[in-house]
């Protein structure tokens, strides 16, 4: 059974950092996609960023283009979102989730974690 575990998220002011972690397990594909959405109130959840597990690339959100970086560690099966000059429009909740398409777009992912809240506010 697919389990995503999300941590990492917390109250930091404009300008400031937060890297969210992803744990995976459960799933057997050797080729995989895990993303991070985000999902602020009255808004529409939104693709963040995305990474394979052949890491050949790694596409972003035009938004977060030059702040945030995403990566896995293999070793522990977590994949991280280091978020950098956060924004008060980045606040949201962030969900990670694992598919098999290198994709923005939310309706590619059946697997979705609990999510993280995420809030940038001085």
């Amino acid at each position: 059974q697919v389990q995503l575990v999300e941590s990492g998220g917390g109250l930091v002011q404009p300008g400031g950092s937060l890297r969210p972690s992803c744990a995976a397990s459960g799933f057997t594909q050797d080729y995989h996609v895990i993303c991070w959405f985000r999902q602020a109130p009255g808004k529409e959840r939104e693709g963040v960023s995305c990474i394979s597990s052949r890491i050949s690339s790694t596409p972003y959100a035009d938004s977060v283009k030059g702040r945030f970086t995403i990566s896995r560690d293999n070793a522990k099966n977590t994949v991280n979102l280091q978020m950098n000059s956060l924004k008060p429009e980045d606040t949201a909740v962030y969900y990670c989730a694992v598919g098999r398409i290198l994709s923005l777009y939310p309706g590619h992912f059946g697997s979705w974690g609990q999510g993280t809240q995420v809030t940038v506010s001085s």
